[in-house]
């Protein structure tokens, strides 16, 4: 039984073939899925898709007139898929919606401290030999109001591990936990006041009608000034270009992401040669207050393994016939 991945890289084949007992045949290609590349899935039992790949109804139509029955999303976010079109059509959409909440958590916390301590910069400087100090003074995060917007597993950890540093933690969340405030003291307040009064804002929500763009101009302006954001949710909850001028304006005073709201043809590519054209991006890299990385926060050989293994059990439900626990309805 054949199924087609599209957005492949190495890592992908190294952990799924080591998932696989034998049941499927997979077959990887490093190309996006696209109504140019569609065709590439004639005779697939189903395809398994990455976060930029493009599911939309016009792909999907494509896909099941090929035949294909199933879009297996080896990611927890399934926002590049209509599946009111695919359920239309009769094929299973199905993700994984936790696969190491805990690497995601960790990854937002490292960007943090990264920011804080000038870490970057401070490992460039030394690299050419420049030992002075005076340009990398950070600041503690110990005390610091952090404001956590999007309190799912992800949320949860990354409260669990700044609690540990001491810091004030808040949040909004349109579905409260009573064990985070009991164990780590926090407190859910509205999207406003969580905006006004943190220090730090970590972005762990999901891209959906209600937080795009969430951070904006006018959003922008009601922060504390110089705070930290750090996005680690989906690129267009954030409007890059109000949090460029955020920025050079000094009303933000750091920003992590490791999405990007025009991200699709840009990461998980090799632009060395052929160098990015995105204006906005480009902007972007010039603020050494600005750390980015190309949607890695999921990047860890835990993350893979898991997500291999909740793949393999999505398929081998809908090859049995089954709807897959974790079916996207």
């Amino acid at each position: 039984m054949k199924i087609l991945f599209y957005s492949a890289r190495s890592y992908d084949k190294k952990h799924f073939e080591a998932a696989n007992p034998g049941t499927f045949t997979f077959e990887y290609i490093e190309e996006a899925l696209s109504i140019e590349t569609a065709h590439y899935a004639e005779g697939a039992f189903a395809v398994c898709i990455f976060v930029n790949d493009d599911a939309c109804a016009p792909v999907l139509e494509k896909l099941a007139s090929y035949g294909v029955k199933g879009i297996a999303i080896r990611a927890a976010g399934h926002d590049q898929t209509n599946h009111v079109a695919a359920h239309r059509l009769g094929m299973h959409v199905a993700n994984v919606p936790a696969y190491s909440p805990h690497a995601i958590a960790e990854h937002t916390v490292t960007m943090i401290l990264a920011l804080t301590r000038h870490i970057v910069e401070a490992d460039n400087r030394v690299k050419q030999s420049n030992f002075i100090l005076d340009p990398l003074v950070g600041f503690n995060i110990h005390h610091k109001t952090v404001g956590i917007i999007g309190l799912g597993k992800i949320g949860g950890l990354t409260a669990k591990i700044l609690h540990g540093f001491g810091c004030t933690l808040q949040a909004f969340d349109p579905y409260p936990n009573q064990e985070y405030t009991d164990k780590y003291g926090l407190q859910y307040k509205s999207i406003e006041e969580v905006l006004a009064t943190s220090d730090i804002i970590v972005i762990h929500a999901p891209l959906n009608a209600h937080t795009k763009y969430l951070i904006h101009a006018d959003s922008i302006k009601t922060m504390k000034d110089g705070v930290m954001i750090v996005n680690t949710g989906r690129g267009a909850i954030i409007n890059t270009k109000d949090a460029i001028d955020g920025l050079t304006s000094g009303k933000i005073g750091y920003l992590g992401l490791d999405v990007y709201e025009n991200e699709k043809g840009l990461f998980f590519s090799d632009h060395s040669v052929n160098k990015p054209t995105d204006e906005v991006f480009l902007a972007l890299t010039k603020f050494k207050n600005v750390l980015i990385t190309g949607h890695m926060a999921f990047l860890t050989t835990n993350a893979l393994t898991s997500i291999a293994q909740t793949t393999l059990e999505n398929l081998r439900a809908w090859s049995n016939g089954k709807d897959a626990d974790h079916e996207i309805r």
